[in-house]
C-alpha cells in the first residue's frame, strides 16, 4: 500500500516522498518498511513498540494511537513528523 514519508525522514527513502510497504496491521507495514528502508521504524516507534510523542500516523485520514490497527491493502498511510525548536 501507498505509504507518505514526511521530509525529515526522506533521507531512509532516497528523497521519495511516497513508498510502497504492505502488512496486515501497521505494525507489519512498519517493519516491512523498515525492511525496505533500514532505521526508520525506530524514528518513529520506540522500545515498548509505542508511537513516539512527535510522530502522528494516519490511516485515511485518521490519525491512529497504535500500531496494532488492522490495514487493508486499498489503504493510504501518512506519516507526519512535528518539527519542534525556538
Amino acid at each position: 500500500m501507498k505509504v507518505l514519508i514526511p521530509g525529515p525522514l526522506r533521507s531512509y527513502t532516497g528523497e521519495r516522498r511516497e513508498v510502497e510497504a504492505s502488512g496486515a496491521t501497521l505494525d507489519e507495514l512498519l517493519r516491512d518498511l523498515d525492511r525496505r528502508h533500514p532505521g526508520i521504524r525506530f524514528r518513529m516507534i520506540d522500545e515498548q513498540d509505542s508511537i513516539r510523542p512527535h510522530m502522528r500516523i494516519f490511516v485515511n485520514q485518521e490519525q491512529v494511537r497504535g500500531i496494532a490497527v488492522a490495514l487493508h491493502p486499498s489503504d493510504e498511510v501518512i506519516i507526519f513528523q512535528a518539527l519542534s525548536g525556538g
